[in-house]
């Protein structure tokens, strides 16, 4: 890709999936492309083809940057991790160059903390640059969430990410809905409604372990207190309620203004409907939109 000071193009390039945005200077979308070109699925030869297909794809694009998994330890080059408190200037600077395959690449660092409730480590990448997408939206002082896969209860501060936990609960509930015993009592996909937020409040209130109420819900179908219709609102209902126990017992305040959630509208808002029936308010930020302005806010430290 050569120059060309018009557009450039940023990539988010996850574990199994590759997403990526040609974007204007005004920071709108010219194109875009997607594949399940994840980086666990290929091996450096097909990283190198999936970027020079993209280079084909969008000649003249102008400089490339790419987050997510590219940038680990199973991906392209291992970036280290830029350190909390981090905004998008610590991200631009912390770039690393390189080549993947015939196309220069800017490769953004994830982030690490130290939490400050537990004094333990976490991670992440891709995420970074839906969070300074939505710091570039304002001045964001409170928490955000970004629900999906691994969902992120992020901290931040005049737009600088300070510290955040991880919650697995969406890779829990994609493996036991599709493999195991939770799997044999589920038809259909999760929804918002009254057996949800049955849910919700059963994993809010920790009466029991998150192990034991997930196993309750084979139970609650086999003795026909709960249709396998409803099975999949039901537990994904637990886990959202368990992790929102988590977050409030670590963030106390987090519920005192509203909680922007960042990701899939169809995701963020079951979220929405859990933290509401918590007495919380909240606000949905679509990750696409985010990305475009967190790629843009990156382009113009770096290019401005």
């Amino acid at each position: 890709m050569s120059q060309d000071d018009k557009t450039f193009v940023g990539v988010n390039w996850g574990s199994t999936n590759f997403r990526a945005y040609l974007i204007g200077v005004d920071g709108s979308a010219v194109d875009e492309y997607s594949a399940p070109a994840g980086v666990v699925n290929l091996d450096r030869s097909g990283m190198a083809a999936t970027m020079d297909a993209l280079a084909a794809r969008w000649p003249n694009s102008g400089p490339v940057y790419a987050s997510g998994m590219i940038g680990s330890n199973v991906g392209w080059k291992e970036v280290p991790y830029a350190e909390a408190p981090a905004g998008c200037a610590d991200l631009a600077a912390a770039a690393v160059a390189t080549e993947i395959g015939s196309v220069p690449v800017h490769i953004v660092p994830g982030i690490t903390c130290r939490r400050s409730f537990d004094g333990e480590p976490d991670i992440l990448r891709g995420e970074e640059i839906e969070m300074m997408g939505l710091a570039s939206l304002g001045t964001v002082d409170g928490w955000v969430a970004l629900p999906g896969t691994h969902t992120k209860w992020a901290r931040l501060e005049q737009g600088r990410v300070v510290e955040f936990f991880t919650s697995m609960s969406g890779e829990i509930f994609d493996r036991l809905t599709a493999k195991g015993l939770l799997a044999s009592i589920v038809e259909g996909e999760a929804q918002d409604g009254p057996v949800f937020l049955k849910g919700v409040a059963a994993g809010r209130a920790r009466k029991l372990s998150l192990g034991t109420l997930l196993f309750g819900a084979r139970a609650k179908v086999v003795r026909g207190f709960l249709s396998k219709p409803d099975a999949a609102s039901y537990i994904r209902g637990l886990l959202i309620g368990s992790e929102i126990a988590d977050a409030m017992a670590v963030y106390p305040t987090a519920g005192d203004a509203v909680v922007p959630l960042v990701g899939s509208r169809v995701v963020c808002a079951l979220y929405a409907s859990a933290l509401n029936a918590a007495g919380i308010s909240s606000a949905i930020v679509d990750s696409r939109i985010a990305c475009l302005r967190g790629f843009t806010a990156l382009h113009e430290l770096r290019h401005g």
